[in-house]
């Protein structure tokens, strides 16, 4: 049965939707996904369903959107799309609290990039439906501009102004599949 890493976008960050991991966990089970485990408060979950990824995702947002009266944007990934996202990261040179990756519901537009204005060395590359950024002196102080970067906040990578973001610390991201690949081993915080 394939195993899937649910990637929640504003779950509890700031004030708003705040969502105990215990009741994600029951929200997963209540949809008949099995092994249900979360990591820490970060509204990553990690389940089995014989389901497609689609299919996960549909049901994961409408049964979120039930509990907050709207859909929060679930991302899906597979263990193997989560393992080749952490193999082929570029940046090998970069601090792991320094690269970010974005996820993106469908693969990047190839001018993703394209009039990016990095004053303080910010690299970014595309690859599939992800973009990952280095931020050499941090996301908090980086003035990194992109044509696709919300006005007003060096920190929002966004593809295209309408789509959607998930972005992880990298550190997160490597956590995440390692405790996916040892068989969906992830055990909840509190």
């Amino acid at each position: 049965m394939p195993v899937y890493v649910a990637l929640l976008c504003a779950v509890n960050v700031g004030a708003t939707g705040r969502l105990p991991m215990a009741e994600l966990k029951a929200i997963c089970e209540g949809l008949n996904f099995s092994n249900v485990e979360t990591y820490i408060q970060s509204g990553n979950v990690v389940f089995s369903s014989a389901e497609t990824e689609a299919t996960v995702e549909r049901r994961l947002d409408e049964a979120l959107a039930k509990k907050f009266g709207k859909k929060p944007g679930v991302m899906i990934r597979s263990r193997k799309e989560l393992q080749k996202i952490v193999e082929e990261a570029p940046f090998p040179h970069a601090k792991p609290n320094f690269l970010l990756v974005t996820f993106l519901p469908e693969a990047a537009p190839k001018n993703a990039l394209d009039n990016m204005a990095a004053p303080d060395g910010e690299e970014a590359k595309v690859a599939g439906r992800e973009i990952y950024v280095h931020y050499p002196i941090g996301s908090g102080k980086s003035k990194l501009k992109l044509k696709a970067l919300n006005a007003g906040t060096s920190r929002n990578l966004k593809p295209c102004a309408s789509w959607p973001r998930w972005r992880r610390r990298w550190k997160m991201v490597g956590e995440t599949f390692r405790n996916v690949s040892r068989g969906c081993a992830v055990r909840t915080l509190r």
